[in-house]
Formats: C-alpha cells, structure tokens, sequence
C-alpha cells in the first residue's frame, strides 16, 4: 500500500491535539498556530478570568467552538455528524477531511488522573488512501479505500462517547452537497434534545455552539439542555 513517508504527522505536545488535528487536516506546518487559537479563545469569550474554550493553564485542550471557528476564517465549516445515520450517506468526494473526537486518559508519568479530557483526530485523504493522522500515533496509520473509511467510521460511532465532525469548504455547507442524499438524512424538530445532549462533553459550560444535524444554521445554548 502507499507509504507514509510523504505525509505531513505533527506529533502529540502537552494538550494541543486540536491544533495537530487541524494542522493535520491540511497538511501544513504551522497552518495554524497555539497563538491563532488562543486568540480566537479570546474572541469567543473576551471578558472573563479564566476562558471557557482552553484549558486553565493555557497548555491547549481546546473545544469544538475554537476549531469551528479556526476552520470558519479559512474558509471552511466543521459539521456535526448525527451518528444514528450511516455514514454511507456521505459524499466523501465533497468532504475535505473527518475530525473525530474521542474520550482520552490522562495521566502524569505513571500516574492515572481521575479527569475528563476529549482527544480530537484528524482523517483524511492522501493519494488514494484514506489515513488516521492521530497526533499520538507514531505515524500515520492507513485505513484504507471509501469503503474501508465507511465501515471504520461506523466502527468509530457505535461507542456513545465518540463524535464525528465533517470539514467541509463554505459553499460546499451551504448547498449541502457533503451529502449523497438529503432527504436520508435530515432529521425532525423533536429529535433536537438527543442531539444537543451528544455534543454536551465537548463544549464548555454555558457557552453557545453551531451544529449542523438538520442541514442548516442554527445556534443553541446548551446550557439549558444539560
């Protein structure tokens, strides 16, 4: 199969696996910098102490409102995926990459803490294959063709505590066209509040987030759900 000589892998430092991830999604150093995200942290939430997008000692551990953004000022959107969907629905010829986020340990040297952190990998595309670009892999692991993608996506979204977003260019968003099938997809009104309580793990407390479930714009605070 094709080599991962060629493919651009930022490696894990201290908590900043958003900025790999999206680094990794574009296959750039230095794309994005810590200093890019931090600023957006402080635009999301400009007049508070502590900022609720990162964590508290400013080492990354960044949330999903920090990278929709980041991706917003380049052009491009990150889109919820409802997992109670197959994602054979996906027109993977119009997504541009996957980020996965995951459940992670954490843990000084030896020592297991008891906190909860969220761990944010980057799939995508490269010459024909279809690549895991995980920040704490020691390189990049191949998944393989669509179809390979397809069934490690389903494998990845049948455990309750994973969440799927899809990057997409604006006008692909727009005209939803990341889609193979529209109607398959789109969701009613009254399945909202599973929704909302899906994403509830990876944002912070009290602070609005943008999802796309029903194929269109619109801000909920999810506060008032949890």
């Amino acid at each position: 199969m094709n080599s991962s000589d060629s493919i651009y892998h930022e490696k894990q430092v201290r908590e900043l696996c958003a900025l790999h991830a999206l680094n990794n999604l574009f296959q750039t150093k230095g794309y994005f910098s810590k200093l890019e995200l931090d600023t957006i942290c402080h635009s999301l939430s400009p007049d508070v102490w502590i900022n609720p997008h990162r964590s508290i000692f400013g080492l990354g551990n960044y949330d999903i409102n920090v990278i929709m953004k980041a991706l917003q000022c380049k052009g491009y959107e990150a889109i919820w995926f409802d997992k109670r969907k197959d994602p054979s629905c996906l027109n993977l010829d119009n997504i541009c990459g996957f980020i996965l986020n995951v459940p992670s340990e954490y843990k000084i040297g030896f020592v297991m803490l008891p906190l909860r952190r969220r761990h944010w990998i980057t799939l995508r595309q490269i010459n024909g294959f279809f690549y895991n670009l995980d920040s704490k892999l020691d390189v990049p692991q191949i998944i393989g063709n669509s179809e390979d993608l397809l069934e490690y996506l389903k494998e990845q979204l049948e455990c309750k505590d994973k969440e799927l977003f899809l990057v997409v260019q604006s006008e692909v968003d727009s005209n939803q066209s990341w889609l193979l099938n529209k109607t398959v997809y789109t969701n009613h009104v009254r399945e909202r509040d599973a929704e909302i309580v899906q994403l509830k793990d990876i944002v912070s407390d009290g602070v609005n987030v943008t999802i796309n479930p029903l194929c269109d714009k619109q801000t909920d605070d999810l506060t008032d759900n949890w």
